[in-house]
């Protein structure tokens, strides 16, 4: 029998030990009621696996997280608002999915490293995987002006799974799914840091202090 809430991460390789380490230990910190459920995947596999999370959860409410989050304040909110849609995720740092040479349009990209579900999503999360190995998610992108090409990415077919099947899932702000590469400013705490470098003790206790109920949000930047 499953239980009804838990975290689930999917691993291959030895290169994120460290990362998932790390994740696992902030989940405990925040949210010690919450089993967790490492799913090791065989090696070879790539990002284009992680449209299987959804076989693969033993929850019935799960938070999905990439190795290389850190949760810094309790998520029972987005649990909620899972349980209400069947799926809670932000949109991702470039929200143009069209930026894959398989997808066309105004067509908007989600980030899938911070994902909560239930079993309310399992008719997007299977549509999410059948295409995933279908659609070209190749990337051309510019650094240091330099034409490069990503190969591969899971979020292409996500994004087109839910722009076909209909599916709304609620939209999450950045704070449960921070970037810093990208986002540099925001207002309030920080639930979900998402990068492999270490959390700024300032950011740790800006948070800790803007998620207290009488605290007044303010607005910060990422120096």
């Amino acid at each position: 029998m499953s239980e009804r809430r838990g975290v689930l991460y999917l691993v291959w390789g030895e290169g994120v030990k460290d990362a998932l380490e790390r994740s696992c230990a902030s989940v405990r910190q925040i949210h010690p009621e919450l089993p967790i459920h490492i799913e090791r995947l065989p090696d070879g596999s790539n990002l284009l696996d992680k449209a299987g999370m959804g076989e693969r959860s033993p929850f019935e409410e799960t938070l999905y997280l990439d190795a290389d989050t850190v949760v810094l304040g309790r998520l029972d909110y987005a649990f909620e608002r899972a349980a209400q849609f069947g799926l809670a995720c932000s949109i991702c740092e470039c929200p143009w999915a069209r930026r894959y040479a398989g997808l066309r349009g105004d067509l908007v990209e989600y980030n899938t490293g911070v994902v909560f579900f239930t079993r309310k999503a399992q008719p997007l999360l299977r549509e999410w995987k059948q295409r995933v190995r279908r659609v070209d998610s190749s990337i051309l992108f510019v650094r240091d002006g330099q034409l490069c090409r990503m190969p591969l990415n899971d979020q292409a077919a996500f994004a087109q799974a839910v722009a076909e099947t209909g599916f709304s899932p609620f939209v999450l702000p950045q704070n449960w799914n921070f970037r810093p590469a990208w986002h540099k400013s925001w207002f309030g705490p920080i639930k979900i840091w998402h990068d492999y470098r270490p959390v700024p003790e300032e950011l740790r206790s800006w948070s800790a202090e803007q998620s207290r109920e009488e605290s007044i949000i303010q607005y910060a930047e990422l120096r």
